[in-house]
């Protein structure tokens, strides 16, 4: 990667004096974090891109665009949450049909909810990987 970043810092540089001044002022805010550009050369597992989050808020952004968002805070609050359950499950390889299902047929029989946290299992590996 030394080659590949030594070229991207020689562009950057030249970019801050080219004479177009949008370019030159990007360039020049590119350049006070560029070493944090690198930082998934550095750190294995780390992406080099924010895809995963962009694959996390998706859904949200599609639903908004659909339905025109909420017409009330308490339809936000619902909104939030569910997006919030939705996206926790998924991280976690959990079915989200299967855990709002458990979770209305608790709340509707006044037994114990299900929890968000991750099985016990799942959490041993996370702790593992620190």
């Amino acid at each position: 990667m030394g080659p590949l970043k030594r070229r991207v810092f020689e562009l950057l540089e030249n970019a801050t004096s080219c004479g177009h001044a949008a370019t030159q002022g990007t360039s020049i805010e590119i350049l006070a974090y560029e070493p944090a550009l690198w930082t998934f050369v550095d750190h294995e597992g780390l992406e080099p891109t924010n895809n995963a989050a962009e694959r996390a808020i998706r859904p949200l952004v599609l639903w908004r665009k659909k339905s025109f968002g909420s017409q009330s805070d308490r339809g936000s609050r619902f909104v939030e949450r569910i997006m919030t359950v939705t996206a926790t499950l998924r991280q976690q390889g959990r079915n989200v049909v299967d855990f709002i299902t458990r979770a209305t047929e608790a709340e509707l029989t006044r037994t114990r909810k299900p929890s968000l946290l991750p099985p016990a299992s799942v959490q041993r590996a996370a702790q593992a990987a620190v």
